[in-house]
């Protein structure tokens, strides 16, 4: 149990490290087949890939397990993001393939965009 809190301990320190590090920016030119989405910044991103493995309404955040989100520079992992606007939840349920821009706003993981994947 001690070693399963150290590992506990250590990735969220890890986790923390890289949301605070400054996202790398990108061109649109340096992906031209990648779908866009802007966040409330103004700034385009590229939109992720990923799957909704829970909605909690309630507390406006979604658990999306997604790939690589390149202008944070995270690799592809399962997590909870909190989502800019409540009815982007209405859209979605566990279970669906979706499309999104996540954006460090503050510190938070915000998902700015949301659709469905087509």
């Amino acid at each position: 149990m001690k070693n399963i809190k150290q590992l506990l301990a250590v990735s969220a320190t890890v986790l923390a490290a890289l949301i605070a590090a400054p996202g790398v920016a990108m061109a649109q030119t340096d992906m031209p087949k990648m779908e866009m989405g802007k966040a409330d910044s103004g700034k385009t991103f590229p939109m992720t890939d990923g799957e909704v493995k829970k909605v909690n309404k309630d507390a406006s955040k979604i658990t999306i397990k997604h790939g690589e989100i390149k202008n944070l520079d995270m690799p592809g992992m399962t997590m909870i993001f909190t989502v800019k606007e409540a009815a982007f939840l209405d859209k979605v349920k566990a279970g669906d393939k979706i499309k999104f821009v996540v954006a460090n706003e503050g510190g938070k993981m915000m998902v700015t965009a949301l659709e469905l994947a087509k």
